[in-house]
C-alpha cells in the first residue's frame, strides 16, 4: 500500500515510468516530470545560503532607505497593491531577523519547510520591494523570488533522498522558467527601449565600458566594431534562451556553462554580476549527482527511487 501524502511529505511518485504513462499528456509531462527530492535539498541549500549575503550586501539599501524621510517612499507597482508602509529601521531589522532565521532552518529541509520556507519567501519580497521602491529597480532577482515561493511547495527534502515527485519537478520548472524569462525579457526590453536593430547596432556596451569598465574592460573602448559583435552576440543568446528550457543532456550543459561564462566575462569587464540570477542556473543541473560527494553520515537515508514516501 502506497503512503498517502501528509503536509509535509508530497504525494509519491513510484517510477518515473508510471509518472510518464499513456495517461500523462505532454504538456504535463513537460510542467510535472518526477524529480528527485534531493535536488530541490541542494536548490534549498544555494538559496537560503545566499539570502544573508544578499540582504546584507546586495540589497542593504533597505536599511538605508528605512532611515529616509517617509515622502521619498515611491512604492513599485506590488507595494502600492499591498498598500506597503514606508520602511522604519525597526521594521527593516526585524525583517532582517525573521527571513534570514526562516531560511536558515528551511535550508535544512526538516523542520517544518514548508511554514518556515514561505516565510522567509514573504520576507524576503518585502525586503526586495522597499529595496526597489526608490528609483532602482534590479531584474535579476526575479528568479530569486519565484525560487523562495515554489521551493517549500515540496515539504522535507534532504541531500541523500533519491526518491522522486512531481512536486519537485513542478518547483525545478518554475525556477528555471523565471531564469529563462529574465534573460528573454530583457533581450524584449532592448528592443522596446531602444529599437531593433538600433540597440545592437548603437553604442551601449561602449558607454557602459567608459562608465564602470575594468582595467581589461577598458582597453575594448577603442574597438567599436568588436562592441557591436559583440552586442549583437549578447542580443542573440537572450533571445534563444527559451531553448534552454528544452534541451537535455550535453547540450544543455553546454548552454548552461555558456550564459555562466557569460556573467564571468560581464563582471570581468565592467564588474556587474547578477549572482541572485546566476546562481540558479543550477536548476538545469543534476545536483542529486553531488551527494555521492558527500561522507556517508551527511547523506541521510536515500530511498530507493521505486519506495513511496515515508507518511
Amino acid at each position: 500500500m502506497t503512503a498517502a501524502a501528509t503536509p509535509e511529505a508530497p504525494r509519491p511518485v513510484r517510477s518515473s515510468r508510471d509518472a510518464a504513462g499513456p495517461s500523462r499528456t505532454a504538456w504535463d509531462r513537460w510542467w510535472f516530470g518526477p524529480v528527485p527530492r534531493a535536488r530541490i535539498a541542494w536548490l534549498r541549500i544555494i538559496g537560503y545560503a545566499f539570502l544573508p549575503f544578499d540582504m546584507l550586501l546586495l540589497t542593504s539599501s533597505s536599511l538605508a532607505h528605512a532611515r529616509l524621510p517617509a515622502d521619498l517612499y515611491q512604492p513599485v507597482l506590488l507595494g502600492r497593491l499591498v498598500h506597503l508602509p514606508a520602511p522604519t529601521p525597526w521594521a527593516m531589522y526585524t525583517l532582517l531577523a525573521v527571513t534570514v532565521g526562516a531560511g536558515l532552518v528551511a535550508a535544512t529541509g526538516r523542520l517544518l519547510p514548508r511554514a518556515s520556507g514561505y516565510t522567509a519567501a514573504c520576507g524576503y519580497l518585502w525586503w526586495v520591494t522597499i529595496s526597489m521602491s526608490y528609483g532602482k529597480v534590479d531584474h535579476d532577482h526575479l528568479a530569486l523570488v519565484v525560487a523562495l515561493f515554489v521551493l517549500p511547495g515540496v515539504g522535507r527534502a534532504r541531500v541523500g533522498d533519491t526518491a522522486r515527485c512531481e512536486a519537485s519537478g513542478w518547483s525545478v520548472r518554475c525556477i528555471q522558467i523565471a531564469v529563462v524569462a529574465a534573460y528573454f525579457l530583457s533581450a524584449w526590453a532592448k528592443v522596446r527601449i531602444g529599437g531593433f536593430p538600433a540597440w545592437p547596432n548603437g553604442s551601449t556596451v561602449q558607454w557602459a565600458l567608459s562608465r564602470r569598465g575594468t582595467l581589461i574592460g577598458r582597453a575594448f573602448i577603442d574597438h567599436p566594431v568588436l562592441l557591436k559583435a559583440s552586442q549583437w552576440f549578447m542580443f542573440t543568446a537572450e533571445a534563444v534562451s527559451p531553448v534552454l528550457l528544452f534541451l537535455r543532456g550535453r547540450p544543455l550543459y553546454a548552454l548552461v556553462l555558456f550564459f555562466a561564462g557569460f556573467h564571468v566575462v560581464t563582471y570581468a569587464l565592467m564588474t556587474i554580476h547578477f549572482l541572485p540570477h546566476a546562481i540558479w542556473l543550477a536548476a538545469f543541473l543534476p545536483l542529486e549527482r553531488l551527494t555521492g560527494l558527500l561522507p556517508e553520515r551527511l547523506r541521510g537515508r536515500a530511498p530507493e527511487a521505486d519506495e513511496p514516501a515515508a507518511s
